[in-house]
């Protein structure tokens, strides 16, 4: 069988391709392949509400361009305080009173180590002061 199988393949003529200048014998209209450049490129839709990134809120607004100077004036201030383990009063714009030494800090947050340990939004922060300095009195 295998020999009958060669046989009939070999009787097969081979299919060539005629001159390559065959397939531009009939040229499509620049008008005709624009609207099939057209029909090919897929629809863009737009993103279902549900799918949208979740939305980030902030404790408050913070001036994202802080000065310089100002910014390493508060790190050296921040720095020495830890350094001397100076305690500290908080007081916040909630009239809260937090008092307490600062462990450490970030870009917008202080903890603080009193009674308990607290983290502190500086955005949250009204002003602080040395608690053996002004307004050391109890309010």
């Amino acid at each position: 069988m295998a020999k009958q199988t060669l046989r009939q393949a070999a009787a097969v003529p081979p299919v060539t391709a005629g001159p390559a200048t065959a397939v531009l014998d009939h040229p499509t209209p620049v008008a005709a392949v624009a609207k099939i450049a057209n029909a090919k490129s897929p629809i863009r839709r737009a993103r279902p509400a549900t799918a949208a990134a979740p939305v980030v809120h902030h404790h408050a607004n913070m001036p994202l361009d802080e000065h310089g100077s100002n910014r390493q004036a508060e790190l050296f201030y921040l720095q020495k305080q830890i350094q001397q383990q100076t305690q500290m009063v908080f007081i916040l714009e909630d009239q809260t009173r937090i008092q307490g030494v600062v462990e450490w800090y970030d870009r917008h947050s202080i903890k603080v180590r009193g009674k308990s340990r607290v983290l502190i939004y500086k955005s949250a922060i009204k002003y602080l002061y040395k608690a053996g300095e002004l307004g050391s009195h109890s309010d």
